[in-house]
């Protein structure tokens, strides 16, 4: 299905078939011939639900700025981790060797993603070659791409599974639990598994273990006052947020990363998606 705006048009492609569940991507792209810059898009839903149609407003802002956008849907809970990582992995790779049909820059490509899906794109960008992660290989015949992108746009990420599962479990134990609680550490439950897990796929204790990661330039957009995904861990030897923290990690490990901050109240308005779209004019089209 191809859907025709003024501006861009939004096309439905199966890019991937786990037996019978086939997995979408929808495609924004500009109008014009191209090729334009790209970006895989990835919804958020604490790794358990949600779908494509979550980056629907967001990925029109971009189309509109000139830049291609792929919102995807992806394995989540029931399968579990690593297995959403494995489709985006995939997903990088497809787009990238079907640029051309696509009308986009196979070498200006990002990622994107909002709360888990921020963590899911993080961590795909820090880990690209990762042999879990790149299980699934290519059609016979098609030449080999790798799935690293040029940058990463993050709003609000869950950049530490295991940070916040510990908070919510601790906070469940408390008089007046926050009604955000609700069936949080469930969910997390449902989709890692494990605590070593949760560990294990953690863009911020990887950096601070010393993992050796892909570092591209990141843009990390925060609400604030936001309880879920701006807090300070107790277990942290620094006396930063999580959004402050991870970005002297990453800073100290190399990278270049911008945190934006927001107000709560419009963040899911042009508020986020506007400096979204500016970081990746800034990061695809500069010079392009």
């Amino acid at each position: 299905m191809t859907t025709e705006m003024l501006n861009y048009t939004a096309e439905d492609i199966e890019y991937l078939h786990h037996g019978g569940r086939p997995m979408a991507l929808r495609l924004f792209r500009p109008a014009g011939a191209g090729p334009f810059p790209a970006v895989v898009d990835l919804h958020g839903g604490a790794w358990t639900d949600g779908d494509l149609n979550g980056c629907q407003a967001r990925d029109a802002v971009l189309a509109e700025a000139g830049i291609a956008a792929a919102a995807l849907d992806f394995r989540q809970a029931g399968d579990g981790y690593p297995t959403s990582l494995v489709d985006i992995n995939y997903a990088v790779r497809w787009l990238k060797v079907h640029a051309e049909e696509l009308r986009i820059d196979p070498n200006q490509v990002g990622i994107v993603g909002q709360s888990s899906g921020g963590h899911l794109a993080m961590l795909s960008a820090m880990r690209p070659q990762d042999p879990r992660y790149a299980e699934i290989e290519l059609g016979a015949g098609l030449p080999p791409v790798d799935a690293k992108v040029r940058c990463v746009g993050m709003l609000w990420p869950v950049i530490n599974p295991l940070s916040r599962y510990r908070r919510a479990l601790r906070l469940r134990g408390e008089a007046n639990t926050p009604a955000w609680v609700a069936d949080l550490p469930e969910r997390h439950d449902v989709y890692w598994g494990t605590e070593q897990a949760m560990a294990e796929g953690n863009p911020m204790l990887a950096l601070e273990n010393g993992e050796t990661v892909e570092m591209p330039p990141a843009l990390w957009v925060q609400g604030q006052p936001d309880p879920v995904h701006d807090y300070r861990d107790p277990e942290s030897p620094l006396d930063l947020n999580e959004p402050e923290r991870f970005a002297e990690n990453y800073r100290k490990a190399g990278g270049e990363i911008e945190v934006q901050y927001i107000d709560q109240d419009v963040r899911s308005t042009n508020a986020s998606s506007d400096p979204l779209a500016r970081f990746l004019r800034k990061q695809l089209l500069a010079g392009s």
